[in-house]
């Protein structure tokens, strides 16, 4: 791969089946339109002389049921752009619908990915809800803008399904549907640029959203590879296809009528084989041609397909238009432009009767072979043929318009070489690939002018926009450092203005390389409002309430997969009854709690002791960890809670050894993260119940009180330098 300068784009596209070459277009309902872009936008962006590297970021399958090339960690499309498949869940392929549980784990694995190429992405760019919501989490870890391109929204797919009598109840247990849209509203708050492919899905499709922004989008149509979709030329002969074609017709040279698509409902080819079965004279003028998808036992398909394919057989048979209509099982990618150019050759007509179609790229396909098109009047049809001048749109529940438009355009042998003629001259003007992405690349252009947008939650404000001089960067350091330096906030950090200067200017001066830290018993509002306080420079890295939250800069994004580690056997109100009449013990004020965090003042002249306390939890089947720290206050976290847990689970998702941490404490609200193989400094202003770690060789105890113990420790470990001799250094992961 080319690591020269230039931008480095991500594309993530989670579901379906993605390779570079013979995409099994139409295979199912997740293997369509937006597989062939995401891979045709990765090429073509490869090419600009402005990109450097471009990834193209997937789901990884390994399934005896489909092709081992997606079980292929890589796959090279061209020297500067590749598909990277990362592990989602269950190894097997699965539909889009059920892959929710396992984004935080591709968000984590696309982290790891960023880490192993050392280079923070210029851009995220996000297709569909599911890579919206990985693309959300990541770019907020880095400070990335984010460019979501939606393909098909989750609201507009449930308005329709309601329209058509579909309940609420099964429309939830078929699509999760309110998962799905609470990604998209979540993904639009959070993104930078909404590509859009038609006017009518800026105004009408977003606009049903709540974090609906409009100056945030804008309309660049895909576009078509004008190497692969061409008209016929005079001598061209008939393609493989063509012998397909001739076992379903009698006379295979008449005109074709071709549709292309899924077999989905809102597909709508019913209604097509409707309208040329009722009408005799089409029968006579042309044959159909309908191609969906590649099918072996229509029984063993989903139960979607299966009952629009059955439900189009029967009307074959109903009409009995055997020997007018073909319907193959199989085709390969390379069939398609054949299918075109044969429609063209026979002076045919193209036609996409969806319901709803947000935008139709087999129309400008089609269109760049020659062919007239006709298409439903929703959505992406409307720009297509607004902009081509190139065939009729129709209402596509209306049987007597469809046969109205298809004699029209069969018919008319002016009117078919003049839509011919346009809609070669402009689908080159309007959908081409290099069109589209000098298009995209000029937004990007844009970006550094421009911050993301924050993903906080509500109950969180910005920093930068509560404390517009606070020192905040940009960029998280996360992905590029090399080392972390880590550090508790009382009575370690904060308590010496002189000191923490000193180490604020140091860490600017050398440590280039160096990510930093915060490590606190504090909520994340009262860590912000100390460090902003003391105008310490906003951390990378946020380890909050003991060590049960966590959070990274500058966004101040949650790990929601930290969350959902620790959240087992975690049961507070039942912790919070057993601890009611322990005498000394008192719980402190609400602004002191967590979710994953319950804490108490300890009064120790009247109280049990703090191992009996603990002894008494679990001795009720609590399961539950108990921080102790100036004799006097308690934490209970669960099981698999602490500073030192917290920082090891962030050591292995950002691939950085725990040797290469330098964590600073001063109380046994520290003790977890000091112990083990990170490099620990207890600054001199300690308090005794840490002091039965002195003596340890992985522990430096300084002399210095604050953050004067924290320089100390900077060169007795030689950490701007080659780290401590005596920690042998590791390999980044």
């Amino acid at each position: 791969m080319s690591h020269s300068s230039g931008l480095y784009i991500i594309l993530v596209s989670v579901h379906g089946l993605i390779r570079g070459n013979n995409l099994e277009l139409g295979r199912d309902a997740d293997t369509g339109g937006q597989t062939k872009y995401v891979v045709e936008l990765a090429c073509t962006l490869a090419k600009h002389p402005q990109v450097a590297r471009v990834d193209l970021v997937t789901r990884l399958v390994q399934d005896p049921k489909v092709s081992q090339d997606y079980a292929q960690p890589v796959e090279i499309l061209s020297d500067k752009a590749q598909i990277i498949r990362l592990a989602c869940g269950p190894r097997r392929y699965l539909r889009k619908e059920v892959l929710w549980p396992y984004l935080d784990t591709f968000a984590d694995e696309l982290l790891r990915h960023i880490r192993k190429v050392g280079k923070i992405p210029n851009v995220i760019h996000t297709h569909y809800a599911d890579a919206g919501y990985v693309g959300s989490r990541v770019a907020g870890w880095l400070g990335t803008p984010l460019v979501h391109t939606g393909h098909s929204l989750g609201r507009v797919k449930l308005q329709r399904l309601l329209e058509h009598g579909t309940k609420q109840e099964t429309i939830e247990e078929n699509f999760h549907i309110s998962t799905r849209i609470e990604a998209e509203e979540i993904t639009l708050g959070g993104a930078a640029l909404v590509i859009a492919s038609t006017h009518q899905e800026v105004e009408e499709q977003y606009s049903v959203y709540d974090r609906y922004q409009p100056k945030r989008m804008v309309v660049i149509p895909p576009g078509v590879t004008l190497e692969s979709f061409y008209p016929a030329a005079d001598n061209w002969q008939n393609p493989p296809i063509y012998q397909q074609l001739q076992r379903f017709l009698q006379d295979p040279d008449k005109p074709m009528i071709t549709a292309i698509s899924r077999p989905a409902v809102r597909k709508n080819v019913s209604s097509l084989v409707k309208a040329y079965g009722e009408d005799p004279e089409l029968r006579h003028l042309a044959n159909l041609v309908i191609v969906l998808g590649n099918r072996d036992d229509i029984t063993t398909m989903e139960s979607g397909p299966r009952q629009v394919l059955t439900e189009i057989f029967q009307l074959i048979d109903r009409y009995d238009l055997y020997g007018h209509v073909a319907y193959p099982k199989h085709h390969a990618s390379d069939d398609v432009p054949d299918l075109y150019r044969l429609t063209g050759k026979t002076r045919g007509v193209f036609i996409n009767p969806a319901l709803t179609e947000p935008f139709g790229l087999t129309l400008i396909e089609a269109t760049a072979c020659g062919v007239p098109i006709i298409a439903t009047s929703d959505g992406g049809p409307q720009d297509i043929i607004g902009a081509c001048e190139n065939g009729l749109l129709v209402d596509p529940l209306n049987i007597q318009d469809i046969q109205n438009a298809l004699r029209k355009t069969l018919t008319d042998a002016e009117q078919w070489q003049r839509w011919s003629n346009n809609g070669l001259v402009n689908v080159r003007k309007n959908f081409s690939w290099d069109s589209h992405v000098e298009q995209y690349l000029e937004k990007v252009r844009l970006f550094p002018q421009q911050k993301v947008q924050s993903l906080l939650s509500p109950l969180v404000a910005s920093p930068a926009s509560e404390h517009p001089g606070w020192n905040i960067p940009d960029n998280n350091r996360l992905p590029t450092a090399d080392r972390f330096l880590v550090s508790e906030i009382d009575n370690t950090l904060l308590g010496d203005q002189e000191a923490l200067e000193k180490l604020i200017q140091r860490i600017r001066d050398e440590g280039e390389t160096t990510g930093v830290g915060i490590a606190t018993g504090r909520s994340l509002e009262s860590a912000l409002s100390m460090l902003e306080e003391w105008r310490f420079p906003m951390p990378d890295l946020l380890i909050t309430s003991t060590g049960s939250e966590i959070y990274y800069g500058p966004q101040i994004v949650t790990d929601t997969t930290w969350q959902k580690h620790i959240s087992q056997n975690w049961q507070p109100e039942a912790i919070r009854e057993a601890m009611k009449n322990i005498p000394g013990v008192e719980l402190q004020s609400p602004e002191a709690q967590g979710k994953f965090k319950l804490s108490y003042f300890v009064d120790t002249s009247i109280s049990p002791s703090y191992r009996e306390i603990i002894r008494h939890l679990r001795r009720q089947q609590l399961f539950v960890k108990g921080v102790y720290s100036h004799n006097m206050y308690l934490d209970l976290l669960p099981i698999r809670a602490s500073k030192g847990d917290a920082l090891r689970y962030i050591a292995l998702k950002w691939g950085l050894p725990v040797k290469r941490f330098l964590v600073a404490g001063a109380s046994g609200n520290d003790e977890t993260m000091l112990a083990g193989n990170t490099l620990a400094v207890v600054v001199g202003n300690y308090s005794k119940e840490i002091q039965k770690l002195r003596g340890s060789s992985q522990i430096y105890f300084a002399q210095g009180h604050y953050a004067w113990g924290i320089l100390e420790a900077l060169d007795h470990y030689d950490f701007f330098g080659n780290l401590s001799q005596n920690q042998p250094e590791a390999a980044l992961v």
